[in-house]
């Protein structure tokens, strides 16, 4: 089997990619697969990390303004689709999958013009300009949450499969529970709190945690807070103002990045975090509660759509950004972590949208896609 897959730009695109090629080499060890990205994205470092080759094209996401520098963007893609299908032709791909992102737009078309097999995992439930672009074009579209079906208009086929993701549920016995709760610095007689804000951090959650550390408001519960590593030194200086050390706040543990972030969502009673495709994924196969603040100003703003998927459900409460403030956020945390029964409630509504199968279920509709084209 031989494969192309296009991802670039975000990790929330890159890394769906890699979870697909991860699960066809598990399944075909001699399966040949490469990357297409460009030069700019995060793909440059978690591709060849991952033991993949890529290949970039010139690709990017275009404004309907009218400017020099659209014109220049446009000019460049152009050139990127002949890229994109001069790298086709030569490896002669059994299907081309695109995981999103504007890389999307120049090697779906030009596979589908040349007769491959394609398909589009979209992560997210409201579906970006690609993923409706191509919608014609595409043999097989996969989507994370049955929300997106109805957004995705005149595709050939559309799968509920949803987005392989590397943190999984784990059932830890009271000792391992305690250790890893040890292990952190807190103590496993009361509600822990896991906020973080993806890689980069959220200034606005951070804030509203900082309001919370130093009115002191985390008396009844403890706060493992990941800030991001561009925070980091802003948080600890804030906090020296008031008087507070970074190392010692009481019932609170505040680090740049969770590297064992499985391990700590598991034993988490709450999560607080943005709510983009992943981490929504994440937190339902965990059947964890949770406080979502949607990122706002991103496209078809679906961070909120995302959340709302949650919501709907009953898994999670929103708070939008723009009324995100210390005393909210600490009511909002109380009322769950403080209430057991709603707490678990919230946990099993979470775990109504689980999709722990994503994989399997990918890949079955890739051997589909392949068999199909053979056989017409």
């Amino acid at each position: 089997m031989k494969v192309i897959i296009a991802a670039a730009g975000t990790a929330g695109h890159i890394n769906p990619g890699l979870a697909i090629a991860n699960k066809i080499k598990e399944e075909n060890k001699e399966a040949e697969i490469v990357f297409i990205g460009t030069t700019r994205g995060l793909e440059n470092d978690l591709v060849p990390r991952a033991g993949y080759q890529l290949k970039t094209i010139d690709a990017y996401g275009l404004s309907k303004k009218i400017s020099i520098d659209n014109i220049k963007k446009i000019c460049k893609t152009l050139k990127g689709y002949g890229e994109a299908k001069k790298i086709i032709k030569e490896f002669k791909p059994d299907v081309v999958i695109g995981t999103g992102g504007y890389i999307c737009g120049a090697t779906i078309f030009s596979a589908h013009n040349l007769g491959i097999p394609t398909i589009l995992h979209e992560s997210n439930a409201f579906p970006g300009k690609a993923v409706k672009m191509l919608a014609k074009k595409t043999d097989t579209i996969l989507i994370s949450f049955e929300d997106a079906k109805n957004r995705i208009k005149n595709a050939k086929n559309i799968v509920y499969t949803g987005t392989p993701v590397k943190i999984q549920k784990k059932n830890y016995d009271s000792n391992k529970r305690k250790e890893i709760i040890k292990k952190v610095g807190l103590v496993d007689n009361m509600p822990i709190v896991l906020i973080f804000g993806g890689s980069q951090g959220a200034q606005k959650i951070n804030e509203a945690i900082l309001g919370i550390l130093k009115d002191s408001l985390n008396r009844d519960y403890q706060i493992i807070w990941a800030t991001g590593p561009k925070q980091y030194d802003i948080i600890k200086s804030k906090l020296k103002e008031c008087n507070k050390d970074i190392e010692y706040i009481e019932n609170a543990k505040i680090t740049p990045y969770i590297y064992n972030m499985e391990e700590i969502m598991n034993v988490s009673n709450l999560i607080v975090a943005r709510s983009g495709a992943m981490t929504i994924t994440e937190i339902s196969n965990l059947g964890r509660p949770s406080i979502l603040v949607p990122l706002p100003n991103v496209s078809n703003n679906h961070q909120l759509y995302n959340a709302k998927v949650l919501e709907k459900v009953g898994g999670a409460k929103i708070i939008l950004n723009e009324k995100l403030n210390s005393n909210e956020l600490d009511k909002e945390i109380k009322d769950i972590v403080l209430n057991r029964d709603k707490e678990m409630e919230m946990s099993k509504s979470a775990l109504r949208i689980s999709k722990t199968d994503a994989e399997s279920k990918i890949y079955d509709e890739i051997l589909k896609v392949i068999r199909e084209k053979k056989n017409v």
